[in-house]
């Protein structure tokens, strides 16, 4: 009986300082969130800056191999800088990323256009993280996808995880996914699952970087609008994919 109350003594402490692990971890979150958040037009251009350094980091990372071989063929790339992810029971993770699409009759880059990701899971899950997502759209399906209000990974749409390593691009040939995603999370690879994760059009983001409402469909195909804060962002993508 004793060792019994002891063993409960013990679990109960585990997750108390687990709990509180979490606790902690979600108050630096909030503590850290930029004030500049309020105003859309700034986040937005943050937003840009921050995917392109995510673009870049990723691009230079050797482990990434299969991704340097296979954003070459890619339609179109999405880039969230930072997707948080943090569990007690009931998991959540969401983040803002950016869309540019290839259009080949012009033969340009087009966008960015703005986006929420999140998902949500149920289970015994405890702790947090934050990765680095970026998705490639490999076909017109995963393009068009992404001209829509919101889709679900996975679901409306067929996604696969990209290999990972300096030795998995020999891989790339068998995948035929219409969307690829390749995550990173503090040097660990693979970081974020994202199959049944939500991706919707931030509108309110759209409207403040480009000075009026349009949707992802008059950013990316009919060029409505352009933004030349975007042509280092544009000029980072092209030199990934080497079509300009």
């Amino acid at each position: 009986m004793d060792k019994d109350k002891r063993r409960c003594s013990k679990e109960r402490s585990r997750v108390v300082l687990a709990a509180l692990s979490l606790s902690l971890t979600v108050a630096s979150c909030l503590n850290a969130f930029p004030a500049w958040a309020g105003d859309p037009r700034v986040e937005a251009t943050h937003l840009v800056d921050r995917a392109r350094f995510t673009l870049e980091g990723m691009m230079a990372d050797k482990n990434m191999a299969a991704f340097h071989d296979l954003i070459k063929h890619a339609k179109g790339v999405f880039i969230a800088p930072q997707v948080l992810e943090g569990a007690f029971i009931i998991g959540a993770s969401g983040g803002s990323g950016i869309f540019l699409s290839w259009e080949g009759k012009s033969g340009k880059w087009n966008g960015p256009a703005f986006y929420r990701i999140g998902g949500a899971s149920f289970g015994l899950q405890i702790g947090g993280q934050a990765s680095e997502v970026v998705l490639l759209a490999m076909t017109d399906r995963g393009v068009t996808s992404l001209l829509s209000t919101s889709f679900k990974l996975g679901a409306d749409v067929g996604l696969a995880a990209g290999p990972i390593g300096a030795g998995a691009s020999a891989a790339s040939a068998n995948l035929s996914a219409d969307i690829l995603s390749f995550s990173r999370a503090k040097g660990l690879y693979g970081g974020v699952s994202l199959d049944g994760a939500v991706v919707a059009v931030r509108d309110a983001l759209n409207e403040a970087y480009y000075g009026k409402k349009v949707s992802p469909t008059d950013i990316l195909i009919r060029r409505e609008v352009t933004n030349p804060e975007a042509v280092r962002m544009i000029e980072a993508v092209q030199r990934a994919i080497g079509k300009k």
